[in-house]
């Protein structure tokens, strides 16, 4: 019971800070994709993963936290927890030749994950469990929203006029998550409650006319929603037969993941507020309020995911994957601009190559060398009807290190990205992310007396 309360402890407080890390380091990038929907929807996987590509179906460690598929928490040997932070420098142009560049980052996520069994238990007591369980609390961005577009026009009827486009905020998710293993069989599930907060604003100004009202209208949406998803996993030892346990080098196993939900429900609670204004020749303005109303609450539906991957491994020497996920973001529905949303896929492939993990006279040996790849269609349809595609890829090291006489890792990684290519709006990105994994094998240990 002691160590229960501990645990407790520890994630009341976990989320306390987690709550008040990401919510003042919401990113103010400039994306004009995040225009519609809820905005640009970030991913859960964490940066071992990503480094990989975001092999999230099918990742397996049994020191890394992965939450794509809540059923690999059921391999975690010891507690873990994960915090990840990113930098980014991005680069939009259009077809006139004409770019604006800015950096933006955040922190990406807090994760506390633990076995409900002690892997040292078991060596002690020389148990050999059929059955394993894992869980998991984290916090995250699950979408961000940040642009800063304006057009400027001509009508034959009115002379030039100026269009703006502004909106900012995103939404954030707190998961809790449970894994259970059975031999090779895995199932897990992730709960989950969604909520944040957007703003979305436009602005329409007529220069050449006089007496000519602009126009601003300002909405502002709370949402908040329960949701889930499931996952499995199976794991097919190609020659453990053969001698070779899971601790070898020489194991070869594939892993089939696969997990996925159906659309969920989220609430909104809206305050829309519209004005006219009127700039005077004398420096004046008048301004006429056309709407204002406070608290208008409406539901909406979340799309269904699916994702499934097949991932090779060779003991902690080598890994290759690949991944494939799908969402239905026509059946969106909300209190957003969404009438050019689609239905969205993305494919990724990666793994690592680690020389020696029992290397002692050379570190570099110990260091998982970490690629990939991504290729993503963005669920926004622009008016040419062309899909935008968001691809890059990406290059990380998993460097281990000791704290408190625990073997822990420090994850650095980079992204190349482009998305939007050869459309009206380009976008090249360089994202430079950095985690800390902190694992500690004593949670839950059974002190012995004599």
């Amino acid at each position: 019971m002691i160590y229960l309360r501990t645990i407790i402890n520890k994630v009341i407080l976990l989320l306390f800070l987690g709550w008040t890390s990401i919510a003042s380091a919401q990113p103010q990038d400039n994306s004009p994709y995040s225009r519609f929907g809820i905005g640009d929807i970030l991913g859960s996987d964490f940066n071992a993963s990503l480094h990989m590509g975001g092999l999230g179906a099918s990742f397996i460690d049994p020191y890394t936290i992965n939450i794509v598929n809540p059923a690999s928490l059921s391999y975690l040997r010891t507690a873990s927890f994960d915090m990840g932070i990113h930098a980014e420098y991005s680069t939009l142009s259009d077809r006139e030749n004409s770019s604006i560049s800015d950096w933006n980052g955040s922190l990406d996520y807090l994760s506390l994950a633990f076995p409900l069994q002690n892997v040292l238990n078991d060596i002690l007591d020389r148990k050999q469990r059929d059955i394993n369980l894992g869980m998991a609390f984290s916090l995250m961005p699950y979408s961000n929203v940040g642009y800063n577009v304006s057009s400027y026009l001509y009508n034959e009827d009115f002379g030039n006029y100026e269009l703006n486009y502004q909106g900012n905020g995103g939404s954030y998710q707190f998961l809790w998550s449970n894994g259970i293993r059975y031999k090779d069989f895995a199932f897990g599930l992730n709960l989950g409650y969604l909520f944040g907060k957007i703003t979305n604003s436009t602005i329409i100004d007529f220069p050449d006319i006089n007496n000519a009202f602009a126009s601003f209208l300002d909405r502002s949406t709370n949402l908040s929603g329960l949701t889930w998803n499931a996952g499995v996993l199976y794991t097919l030892h190609l020659n453990k037969g053969a001698g070779q346990d899971e601790s070898s080098d020489n194991h070869q196993k594939l892993i089939f993941g696969l997990y996925g939900k159906s659309s969920t429900t989220l609430n909104y609670e809206s305050n829309i507020f519209e004005t006219s204004s009127l700039r005077l020749l004398d420096g004046g303005l008048i301004r006429d309020t056309l709407t204002d109303i406070r608290g208008e609450k409406v539901s909406g539906k979340m799309p269904s995911e699916l994702g499934l991957g097949i991932s090779y491994v060779k003991g902690s020497k080598f890994s290759l994957g690949f991944n494939y996920e799908q969402r239905d973001w026509t059946k969106f529905e909300g209190d957003f601009v969404k009438n050019n949303l689609k239905d969205t896929y993305s494919l990724s492939f990666g793994g690592f190559y680690r020389p020696n993990y029992k290397s002692i006279s050379n570190y570099f040996s110990r260091v998982f060398y970490r690629f990939g790849g991504f290729y993503r269609k963005v669920p926004v349809e622009i008016a040419s009807g062309e899909d935008i595609k968001d691809y890059g890829i990406s290059f990380g090291l998993g460097m281990p290190f000791f704290y408190q006489r625990k073997i822990s890792h420090a994850n650095l990684g980079l992204i190349l990205g482009w998305r939007g290519m050869n459309t009206a709006i380009e976008e090249k990105y360089i994202r430079l992310s950095f985690s800390f994994t902190f694992n500690d094998d004593e949670w839950f240990i059974k002190r012995k007396y004599n």
